[in-house]
């Protein structure tokens, strides 16, 4: 044999040997972590988890890529045809790397196509290669090719190309399922030629995108069309493919949003649920936890997207009315200009979490510089309820005024659920979750006088009150601090929310026994161990407050809320059932049914009367709230078979809602009426079997609960009194006089310093 010849065998068998030891090298993980055979099996864990209410609908999704699964039988063969003709024609003859590819591609130098199979762009994908130099490309390609080989080993052609299809990325999008309902809102299985054309298109590169990039998007789809006509399958005729190409690009575009949507709000507060859930809970296929963003779980909530729909409709009615009022309100005269006096500090500390502040210190712009940028007027976009359906508008103003503008919006927060299985079924937690993400179901705030029932109820078991228990007036000292009033009976004193008689059941029930009562049904918060809780000081969430008050609609059982029903695995297994409810007698029926008369009266003739002009098909009880200088409006309600509760106010509890002593009648409750108005208008909805509150058998012929004589408990004495307050400064109640006439000439201070109504 000739030297040369040899030379070039022993090159040859050299270079041949040298790729079989990195191909093993590479095979056992020596240039990085290769996926084990059950990795392969399973390569679809990466999935977004679904979010569904309790009546079937699609509310969003949790992950890490928003990557929904697609059966292969899902799949148009059109997006099938249009893929394989133009990424890989002979996909079903080679077995994971196309020899003939790979020569071409060395013979041409990469001038006639590229070589990788639809298999190894799969590996590629699943490796989550990136890019680098020519040796580590290199060692990343040696991996590709073997966990290539491995897919055809393990899987038919035709799963391998739905695994193709579901990892894919279109741009921001993942998946052909997510790709083809965001650009054209249709399932894979229905695209037509042209359009799976587009989407095959789009793999190329995101300057194929058909939205920013129309005519580079419909020059690749006719060079995909063409494909389909050239491929060896004959895909296409040249007539067809010139009658698809002579088509214009036609779209229906639109952006998967996360913050619009069913419920966004419950959807962020049960992320942190489910995070708790997943770190409890393991994985029997991976051995490790479940992972929310990754794991393709179905999650069931108990949420109704009927009644979310009516209590998102029922804010957008009620917001725009009153945020006119407090917009009139800070107009007149120089109220605008001393509500932020002295405040600069708050629009300070709220520059430094704007976009604008963080990108330009990013980019290295000087402190003083960034600062002044905020005194410039510039076009921007605002929150607006008179701004276009999105509540966007456009304007011209000084970011440092959009700042004080959006913190002069009224926030607001509404739940809903049902106190016999403790179920949520509406819950808004602010006003619009694009443009304002805190939660204020979950939020803290004085809750003024929706505290007092909890005093009455221990009026009520501990002390042996009734309806009929006159509460005597006079000075009272708690604490070093003294409220004198007048006296009325109990029905008349909750139902226009008299501050002098919850001071003096505080002096009969004691902090002490209040806390202890307040932690038995259901508020968690740590109270302040003053004798001021009793008029609303403390601050506590909304959705602590529904449970508190679920006993009295539910019989003395205090009721826990429930976010979910049952999680399922991504092929409908079961994971985990969740508990109906987990209830606890804490008062008996008996008492529970004294207090739902006693706030009927509410309702009927006192602070919430407002309400009887909703028209609700069911009897109401509940209880208004206002807090110091009117910066909450609360009210919480229920019927038999639902709580309610919506509280309103700014977010910086500083800036009053405005001063028109109507507190949380007002403020809230409308919120409220218009919800129970639609839920019982609908019988979809399951509500309305049971519209009356149920007497207990043993107060059915006690005399104090009929109707003529619990009318005249409320209607006896004066209705509106003026209490000294523990500053020595006048409380005032949240409703004008009763419609007896009566009215009471002393002054009233509406801006006291401790005013907890």
């Amino acid at each position: 044999m000739k030297r040369a010849v040899k030379l070039v065998w022993v090159t040859f068998f050299g270079a041949f040997g040298l790729l079989a030891i990195l191909l093993m090298l590479a095979n056992f993980g020596v240039f990085g972590k290769m996926p084990s055979l059950k990795e392969l099996e399973n390569p679809e864990a990466d999935l977004a988890s679904e979010i569904l209410s309790a009546d079937g609908k699609l509310m969003g999704k949790f992950y890490a890529q928003n990557r929904s699964e697609v059966k292969y039988h899902e799949i148009s063969p059109n997006v099938i045809n249009a893929l394989i003709a133009t990424e890989d024609e002979r996909f079903y003859e080679h077995s994971g790397i196309d020899a003939k590819a790979l020569g071409r591609v060395v013979v041409k130098a990469g001038t006639g196509g590229g070589g990788s199979t639809i298999t190894q762009q799969l590996a590629k994908m699943m490796l989550g290669q990136g890019r680098g130099n020519i040796v580590v490309r290199g060692m990343q390609k040696l991996k590709e090719w073997i966990v290539a080989v491995r897919l055809e080993r393990n899987f038919t052609k035709e799963e391998i190309l739905t695994l193709y299809l579901n990892h894919a990325p279109w741009g921001n999008v993942y998946g052909i399922r997510n790709a083809s309902r965001t650009y054209f809102q249709k399932e894979p299985i229905d695209l037509k030629i042209e359009e799976a054309a587009v989407l095959i298109g789009m793999l190329k590169g995101f300057i194929y995108e058909p939205i920013r990039h129309p005519k580079n998007s419909i020059e690749r789809r006719n060079t995909v069309i063409q494909q389909m006509v050239v491929a060896k399958q004959k895909f296409l005729t040249q007539e067809e493919a010139d009658k698809l190409k002579a088509k214009p690009l036609i779209t229906n575009y639109r952006k998967i949003d996360e913050n619009v949507g069913i419920a966004p709000y419950y959807r962020s507060a049960l992320a942190q649920v489910l995070k708790t859930w997943c770190k409890e809970n393991i994985n029997p296929k991976t051995g490790e936890p479940y992972d929310l963003y990754r794991d393709g779980l179905r999650i069931h909530t108990t949420i109704d997207s009927r009644m979310q729909a009516y209590a998102e409709a029922s804010v957008e009615k009620h917001m725009p009315v009153i945020q006119k009022k407090l917009d009139a309100y800070f107009r007149s005269g120089n109220r605008q200009a001393q509500l932020w006096k002295g405040r600069d500090n708050i629009v300070e500390s709220a520059i430094k979490y704007t976009e604008r502040w963080k990108t330009m210190k990013e980019d290295g712009v000087p402190e003083e510089i960034i600062r002044k940028s905020f005194h410039e007027k510039v076009p921007m976009k605002i929150f607006s309820w008179q701004g276009d359906n999105k509540h966007e508008k456009d304007t011209v103003m000084t970011p440092y005024d959009s700042i004080k503008y959006h913190k002069q919006l009224l926030q607001t927060s509404f739940a809903v659920y049902d106190p016999r299985t403790g179920e949520i079924k509406a819950w808004v937690g602010g006003i619009n979750y694009k443009w304002f993400k805190y939660d204020h179901i979950t939020a803290k705030r004085q809750v003024g006088s929706t505290f007092k029932p909890l005093l009455y109820t221990l009026a009520v078991t501990d002390a042996g009150y009734t309806p009929s228990t006159y509460i005597p007036g006079g000075p009272l000292t708690l604490g070093g601090k003294t409220i004198n009033t007048r006296g009325g009976t109990m029905a008349n004193c909750l139902a226009w929310s008299v501050n002098g008689a919850a001071w003096h059941l505080m002096a009969v029930i004691g902090v002490k026994r209040t806390l202890e009562f307040a932690e038995q049904v259901g508020i968690k918060t740590k109270l302040p161990p003053y004798p001021s809780i009793a008029l609303g000081s403390a601050e506590i969430p909304l959705i602590e407050m529904l449970q508190a008050f679920s006993m009295f609609p539910n019989k003395g059982y205090s009721t826990e809320p429930v976010y979910l029903t049952r999680i399922e695995d991504k092929n409908g297994n079961l994971i985990h059932e969740f508990p109906v409810a987990q209830s606890k007698q804490v008062i008996g029926e008996a008492d529970a049914y004294t207090m739902v008369k006693m706030m009927e009266g509410v309702v009927k003739i006192g602070t919430a009367r407002r309400l009887n002009s909703y028209n609700i098909a069911s009897e109401i009880a509940g209880k208004t709230g206002t807090t110091n200088g009117n910066t909450d409006g609360w009210f919480i309600g229920y019927t038999p078979e639902l709580v309610a509760g919506a509280w309103v106010g700014c977010g910086d509890p500083f800036i009053p809602i405005y001063q028109n002593n109507s507190g949380g009648s007002e403020m809230s409750a409308p919120i409220f009426g218009e919800f129970m108005n639609k839920v019982y208008k609908d019988a979809k909805t399951g509500y309305g079997k049971l519209t009356k509150f149920e007497e207990p058998p043993e107060l059915k012929f006690d005399p104090i609960y009929a109707d003529a004589a619990f009318e005249s408990f409320l209607s006896k004495g004066d209705s509106l009194m003026v209490e000294e307050n523990m500053d020595g400064s006048d409380f005032f109640n949240d409703m004008p006089p009763p419609p007896s006439g009566k009215k009471d000439s002393t002054p009233k201070k509406q801006n006291s310093s401790n005013d907890y109504r």
